[in-house]
Protein backbone atom coordinates (compact mmCIF):
# COMPACT_ATOMS: atom_id res chain seq x y z
CA UNK A 1 0.00 0.00 0.00
CA UNK A 2 1.59 3.50 -1.05
CA UNK A 3 1.92 5.79 2.18
CA UNK A 4 -1.72 6.54 3.59
CA UNK A 5 -0.28 10.03 4.88
CA UNK A 6 -2.54 12.97 3.58
CA UNK A 7 -2.39 10.84 -0.03
CA UNK A 8 -5.33 10.49 -1.99
CA UNK A 9 -5.17 6.91 -4.22
CA UNK A 10 -5.77 8.98 -7.47
CA UNK A 11 -3.04 11.03 -6.79
CA UNK A 12 0.12 10.36 -9.23
CA UNK A 13 3.96 11.13 -8.71
CA UNK A 14 4.56 14.09 -10.56
CA UNK A 15 7.35 16.66 -11.05
CA UNK A 16 7.07 18.25 -7.79
CA UNK A 17 8.09 15.36 -5.89
CA UNK A 18 5.59 12.96 -3.60
CA UNK A 19 1.51 14.36 -4.17
CA UNK A 20 0.00 15.24 -0.67
CA UNK A 21 -3.31 16.02 -0.41
CA UNK A 22 -3.98 19.12 1.82
CA UNK A 23 -6.82 20.46 3.08
CA UNK A 24 -7.85 24.16 2.71
CA UNK A 25 -8.79 26.37 5.24
CA UNK A 26 -12.76 26.49 4.34
CA UNK A 27 -12.83 22.76 4.18
CA UNK A 28 -10.87 22.17 7.32
CA UNK A 29 -13.69 24.25 8.83
CA UNK A 30 -16.42 22.57 7.57
CA UNK A 31 -15.34 19.55 8.36
CA UNK A 32 -14.04 20.37 11.74
CA UNK A 33 -18.15 21.89 12.23
CA UNK A 34 -19.88 18.91 10.61
CA UNK A 35 -17.97 16.38 13.00
CA UNK A 36 -17.91 18.42 16.08
CA UNK A 37 -14.36 19.29 16.12
CA UNK A 38 -13.25 15.20 15.34
CA UNK A 39 -11.49 16.28 12.06
CA UNK A 40 -9.77 18.49 14.77
CA UNK A 41 -8.00 15.09 15.95
CA UNK A 42 -8.15 13.46 12.10
CA UNK A 43 -6.10 16.34 10.90
CA UNK A 44 -3.12 15.68 13.31
CA UNK A 45 -3.40 11.85 13.09
CA UNK A 46 -2.50 13.06 9.09
CA UNK A 47 -0.28 15.72 10.15
CA UNK A 48 1.81 13.15 12.73
CA UNK A 49 1.75 10.58 9.92
CA UNK A 50 3.35 13.17 7.35
CA UNK A 51 6.11 13.73 9.84
CA UNK A 52 6.32 10.11 10.80
CA UNK A 53 6.98 9.50 7.47
CA UNK A 54 9.20 12.46 6.26
CA UNK A 55 11.38 12.10 9.14
CA UNK A 56 11.31 8.02 9.91
CA UNK A 57 10.38 8.77 13.26
CA UNK A 58 8.99 5.87 15.68
CA UNK A 59 6.10 7.39 16.89
CA UNK A 60 2.43 6.54 17.13
CA UNK A 61 0.75 8.97 14.79
CA UNK A 62 -2.65 8.12 16.47
CA UNK A 63 -2.08 7.97 19.62
CA UNK A 64 -0.73 11.26 19.73
CA UNK A 65 -3.72 12.81 17.84
CA UNK A 66 -5.91 11.00 20.43
CA UNK A 67 -3.87 12.46 23.20
CA UNK A 68 -3.41 15.92 22.07
CA UNK A 69 -3.54 17.74 25.32
CA UNK A 70 0.06 15.90 25.06
CA UNK A 71 1.27 16.26 21.51
CA UNK A 72 -0.69 19.34 20.06
CA UNK A 73 2.22 22.04 21.38
CA UNK A 74 4.88 19.58 19.74
CA UNK A 75 3.30 19.63 16.94
CA UNK A 76 2.59 22.99 16.15
CA UNK A 77 6.24 23.35 17.18
CA UNK A 78 7.22 20.80 14.65
CA UNK A 79 4.88 22.65 12.00
CA UNK A 80 6.48 25.83 12.69
CA UNK A 81 9.98 24.65 12.16
CA UNK A 82 9.32 22.82 9.24
CA UNK A 83 7.21 25.47 7.61
CA UNK A 84 10.20 28.39 8.57
CA UNK A 85 12.74 26.16 6.89
CA UNK A 86 10.83 26.30 3.70
CA UNK A 87 10.27 29.91 3.35
CA UNK A 88 7.33 30.44 5.55
CA UNK A 89 7.33 34.11 6.72
CA UNK A 90 4.90 33.96 9.11
CA UNK A 91 5.35 32.92 12.63
CA UNK A 92 3.12 31.89 15.27
CA UNK A 93 3.14 31.02 18.97
CA UNK A 94 2.92 27.37 19.13
CA UNK A 95 2.52 27.40 23.16
CA UNK A 96 -0.11 30.57 22.18
CA UNK A 97 -2.02 28.28 19.73
CA UNK A 98 -1.90 25.69 22.26
CA UNK A 99 -3.03 26.90 25.02
CA UNK A 100 -5.54 28.60 22.94
CA UNK A 101 -6.60 25.19 22.09
CA UNK A 102 -7.14 23.79 25.13
CA UNK A 103 -8.96 26.45 26.75
CA UNK A 104 -11.81 26.98 23.94
CA UNK A 105 -11.74 22.76 23.99
CA UNK A 106 -12.53 23.25 27.91
CA UNK A 107 -14.86 25.86 27.69
CA UNK A 108 -17.62 22.73 26.73
CA UNK A 109 -17.40 22.15 30.17
CA UNK A 110 -18.73 25.75 31.46
CA UNK A 111 -22.58 26.14 31.45
CA UNK A 112 -23.90 27.13 28.22
CA UNK A 113 -24.29 29.96 26.26
CA UNK A 114 -20.14 29.95 27.31
CA UNK A 115 -19.86 26.49 26.35
CA UNK A 116 -20.74 27.18 23.49
CA UNK A 117 -17.42 28.88 22.57
CA UNK A 118 -15.95 25.16 22.36
CA UNK A 119 -17.07 25.72 18.95
CA UNK A 120 -14.56 27.75 17.91
CA UNK A 121 -11.26 25.33 18.82
CA UNK A 122 -10.44 25.44 15.25
CA UNK A 123 -9.26 28.49 15.14
CA UNK A 124 -5.61 27.59 17.01
CA UNK A 125 -5.35 24.79 14.58
CA UNK A 126 -5.40 27.66 11.43
CA UNK A 127 -2.33 29.33 11.80
CA UNK A 128 -0.33 25.59 11.68
CA UNK A 129 -2.77 24.48 9.47
CA UNK A 130 -1.39 26.75 6.74
CA UNK A 131 1.69 26.79 7.87
CA UNK A 132 2.27 23.23 6.81
CA UNK A 133 0.13 23.52 3.86
CA UNK A 134 2.90 26.20 2.72
CA UNK A 135 5.60 24.64 3.43
CA UNK A 136 4.70 21.03 1.69
CA UNK A 137 3.69 23.14 -1.07
CA UNK A 138 6.70 24.96 -1.42
CA UNK A 139 9.04 21.77 -0.13
CA UNK A 140 11.44 20.17 -3.22
CA UNK A 141 10.43 16.62 -1.27
CA UNK A 142 6.33 17.06 -1.86
CA UNK A 143 3.95 18.44 -4.29
CA UNK A 144 0.99 19.59 -2.29
CA UNK A 145 -2.25 19.05 -3.99
CA UNK A 146 -5.84 20.88 -3.13
CA UNK A 147 -8.69 18.75 -4.19
CA UNK A 148 -11.40 20.64 -5.32
CA UNK A 149 -13.53 17.47 -4.85
CA UNK A 150 -14.81 15.53 -2.24
CA UNK A 151 -13.33 11.77 -1.51
CA UNK A 152 -15.66 9.36 -0.98
CA UNK A 153 -14.67 9.77 3.28
CA UNK A 154 -15.47 13.15 3.28
CA UNK A 155 -18.96 12.98 1.31
CA UNK A 156 -20.09 10.84 4.45
CA UNK A 157 -18.54 12.76 6.56
CA UNK A 158 -20.51 16.07 4.80
CA UNK A 159 -23.81 13.89 4.96
CA UNK A 160 -23.73 12.11 8.48
CA UNK A 161 -22.56 15.78 10.01
CA UNK A 162 -25.91 17.66 8.48
CA UNK A 163 -27.75 14.94 9.68
CA UNK A 164 -26.44 15.37 13.46
CA UNK A 165 -26.55 18.99 13.07
CA UNK A 166 -30.08 18.98 12.05
CA UNK A 167 -31.19 16.74 14.89
CA UNK A 168 -29.01 18.90 17.22
CA UNK A 169 -30.92 21.93 16.08
CA UNK A 170 -34.64 19.92 16.41
CA UNK A 171 -33.51 18.89 19.65
CA UNK A 172 -32.68 22.68 20.94
CA UNK A 173 -35.66 23.87 19.22
CA UNK A 174 -38.57 21.18 20.44
CA UNK A 175 -36.90 19.74 23.17
CA UNK A 176 -39.42 19.30 26.57
CA UNK A 177 -38.58 20.69 29.74
CA UNK A 178 -39.04 16.91 31.56
CA UNK A 179 -38.49 15.53 34.59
Amino acid sequence: MESDMILDDDLQKGAGGTPVELVDQNKFILFYFLSLGLYGIWWMYKSWKFFQEKDKLDIWPAARAIFAIFFAYSLFDEIQRYAQANGYQKSFSSGGMFAAFLLLNFSSRLPDPIGWLSLLAFLPLLPPLNALNYAISHSEEYEGVFSSRLNNRQVVLVVLGVLFWALIIIGLFFAEEGF
